[in-house]
């Protein structure tokens, strides 16, 4: 099988091109700043440096795979409230120009890959694939509309697209910006870490390993024009994951500096995975277990995040 993953040098893509042993796979990948090659530096693959909006460039790469999963976004919600516009060009008109390329190429299964972020924030219970999408933060808005474009070339030309909505990714090789690895690396470092207003916001999480177990399901038994949640195994505040943290490193709370709430920052989110269960899928990794490992692996590779790491 030919398999052609966008994003793929990206954290999650990263992951998801290695686990596919022994097929053909090309990845295409802009090399933004969350992007890096050494990700994929112990992996046989095709590597195309471009960009998801090239339409041009995708009439050329397109052509001849089996299968399109689609991960090349922009992803870091302080980053969207800082600026937005490059956040749409690249999750909704980059997605605009994969679609039409896959469509043009025939390509017999698409898989986009999106964000619970999609749903909005919820009080109580969880979200299933019927909710309303409620975006609330640039980021959040500019990938709901790369899955109604996504949905629309479904409905309208007939791609064989599917979609998939997890919640909060992390694991080896995730870019330090993002809330785990930025603390684990701050304290590794002697440094403080920021905790968001109160800490009582919530957040579903998954090993990223889980996370590509759940693409793999959908690429393998999704239906054409559905979407599948993709959920973790624990919901956890922030404070209550800030003190795993701090545990799995061995420090205490003097290390946590208390900084003003995100702009509309999401109180919480949940998702109802029972549509993907229903297809044999469940989560391998417990939150602790993973949690220990994921510190482990930042304890042993300074040289790959050292010079990544934020103020």
């Amino acid at each position: 099988m030919k398999i052609l993953v966008t994003g793929g040098a990206g954290f999650i893509g990263s992951h998801f091109v290695r686990s596919l042993k022994g097929e053909h796979v090309t990845v295409l990948d802009r090399l933004t700043y969350a992007a890096d090659r050494a990700n994929l530096a112990d992996i046989e693959h095709d590597f195309v440096h471009g960009d998801v909006c090239d339409a041009q460039l995708l009439s050329e790469v397109v052509p001849g795979h089996d299968l399109v999963v689609h991960f090349a976004a922009e992803s870091h919600v302080d980053r969207s409230i800082e600026g937005s516009t490059e956040f749409v060009h690249s999750n909704v008109l980059g997605t605009q120009a994969l679609m039409q390329a896959c469509l043009d190429a025939r390509v017999p299964k698409v898989v986009h890959v999106s964000t619970d972020e999609v749903y909005g924030t919820i009080d109580s219970g969880s979200w299933d694939e019927e909710s309303p999408l409620r975006p609330r933060s640039p980021y959040a808005a500019s990938k709901a509309g790369s899955d109604m474009i996504a949905l629309a070339y479904w409905t309208t030309y007939g791609l064989p697209v599917s979609i998939t909505r997890c919640g909060n990714n992390f694991g080896p090789y995730q870019f330090t910006e993002k809330l785990i690895p930025r603390f684990v690396t701050n304290l590794l470092q002697g440094k403080n870490v920021p905790l968001y207003g109160d800490g009582g916001n919530v957040r579903d999480w998954i090993h990223v390993e889980d996370h590509c177990r759940g693409i793999h399901t959908v690429c393998a038994s999704g239906d054409p024009g559905e979407v599948y949640n993709i959920a973790g195994v624990e919901e956890l505040s922030n404070v209550d994951l800030t003190d795993r943290i701090l545990a799995a490193v061995g420090v205490g709370w003097d290390r946590v500096t208390r900084v003003p709430d995100r702009l509309g920052h999401d109180r919480r989110y949940s998702l109802d995975a029972s549509k993907l269960r229903a297809l044999g899928y469940e989560p391998q990794h417990s939150f602790d277990d993973a949690l220990a490992s994921t510190v482990r692996w930042y304890v042993d590779h300074p040289s790959w995040w050292k010079h990544k790491v934020e103020a």
